[in-house]
């Protein structure tokens, strides 16, 4: 999660029940969201484990099959309701709109577009999916294929609904709270002839391997070779020679092995983002440049052009330099344009957000494609300040996956997971975590269910 965080403390291994404050001590954003992913956590494993994998009351995810006619493309209907994956509860209830007004009083539209009406989603207008009737690599296929259901955690903040600001706290509309939500997608997958024979258990293998993270990293600070040693900056002993409090966060920009993957990093968790409002050419125009000089951008910065559709269809993009500022226009420009399919829809949310990596222009340093940096495996790489990162040997990587620390100037170190002699482990990344379930097998124009349905105790 690209949240302004001070850091994340939750530890599943650590089987923590609740937090529990004390008179007269510091409340930080830490416990606070410990408390939420607690909370969250047993919620969501009651729920698996009464429910198992996959499962929900009704008709909620029932998908019907709408092949292609003249002028519209093939398609599917889900049906509105719950289910739930790994013990995470979706919904597919459409929004209903309310009646505009002067409307005329009588029954709802016919369409079922979103905003006119509660009729079910369909393949093309689902909420996260962000499916183009444009996009021959969007369709739907021919042959027989299953209909899946993946879902994941994302984080909301202002940035992606405004409606979280409160107006009252003045003209500059400060961002307070953010939000967590199940985002899914009903997507269609392929398989062999040979696994057509029993699609439900080819899809068990399929899933098992998309959740097989082989990719392992580990964090340190070590004291550069040329620190400073004025103790008014830093203590001469310090490791982390930064001078502020800092969470560190490591993300994989393009996926592959060793060799094929790059990554992007963030003194500030990845979360200087930047509601974008215009797009001409190499410039780009901003809501606003920042709450500070530290929380904006400046010449010379990576940044990241995305919004939720972009987001919602795992793309990636180049990451542009900022070339020049305009401050009273709040304007930059960028080293290349942005790509032409994303950022220009302003119910898309766009936004601009800033990453860290630099330039590395010293001998044996990794180098840089499409402004994220190639990934070494088994040697230590600097970031900055004496933060450095290790990637373990023989990892298959997996654009978005992610890993945070927080760096601290009290001790000179970051907080990473050591062995018993102070060695940094190898972890695995936090996320994404994606969570599947089948949900029909479409062959010859019919729609074999395969979700598991089960009765309510009260019905």
């Amino acid at each position: 999660m690209h949240g302004d965080f001070s850091r994340r403390t939750h530890r599943p291994e650590d089987h923590y029940l609740a937090v529990v404050s004390q008179q007269g001590r510091v409340l930080l954003d830490a416990e606070s969201n410990e408390q939420a992913d607690l909370r969250l956590a047993a919620d969501r494993s009651l729920a698996a484990d009464l429910i198992g994998r996959h499962g929900g009351p009704g008709d909620g995810f029932k998908v019907a099959y709408r092949a292609e006619s003249e002028g519209e493309k093939a398609s599917l209907t889900i049906a509105a309701g719950r289910y739930y994956v790994d013990g995470i509860a979706v919904d597919a209830t459409r929004p209903e709109a309310p009646p505009a007004v002067g409307a005329v009083e009588g029954p709802p539209p016919a369409d079922t577009r979103e905003g006119t009406g509660a009729g079910p989603w369909t393949y093309w207008d689902q909420p996260h999916a962000h499916r183009d009737l444009e996009r021959d690599a969007d369709e739907l296929p021919s042959g027989p294929f299953l209909a899946y259901l993946r879902v994941h955690d994302r984080l909301v903040t202002a940035v992606q609904d405004p409606r979280l600001r409160e107006t009252a706290l003045g003209s500059a509309l400060p961002d307070t709270t953010a939000r967590v939500r199940a985002d899914w997608q009903v997507l269609p997958l392929e398989l062999a002839e040979e696994q057509q024979r029993d699609p439900a258990a080819a899809f068990a293998e399929w899933v098992a391997e998309q959740q097989d993270r082989t990719c392992r990293l580990a964090a340190r600070a070590e004291r550069p070779a040329r620190a400073e040693d004025d103790p008014c900056l830093v203590a001469p002993d310090a490791r982390y020679r930064g001078p502020e409090n800092q969470l560190y966060r490591v993300e994989v920009h393009r996926g592959g092995v060793a060799g094929e993957a790059t990554y992007k990093w963030s003194r500030e968790n990845g979360s200087v983002v930047l509601p974008l409002t215009a797009v001409d050419g190499a410039w780009v125009t901003l809501e606003a440049m920042g709450r500070d000089d530290g929380l904006t951008v400046d010449v010379g910065d990576f940044v990241e052009v995305g919004d939720d559709a972009s987001v919602g269809r795992g793309e990636v993009f180049d990451l542009p330099q900022v070339v020049e500022v305009d401050l009273p226009g709040r304007r930059v420009r960028l080293s290349a344009e942005p790509d032409p399919t994303v950022g220009r829809q302003p119910a898309h949310h766009p936004y601009l957000r800033r990453w860290d990596q630099l330039e590395r222009r010293r001998r044996g340093a990794p180098g840089m494609e499409g402004g994220a940096v190639q990934l070494v495996e088994g040697q230590w790489l600097d970031l900055e300040d004496g933060v450095q990162i290790h990637f373990g040997p023989g990892g298959r990587y997996a654009s978005g996956d992610h890993w945070s620390f927080a760096a601290r100037t009290l001790t000179g170190a970051v907080e990473w997971p050591t062995d018993a002699v102070g060695r940094p482990l190898l972890e695995r990344p936090a996320g994404v975590v994606h969570h599947y379930a089948p949900l029909a097998w479409v062959s010859g124009g019919e729609a074999l269910d395969l979700r598991r349905v089960f009765t309510q105790l009260t019905a």
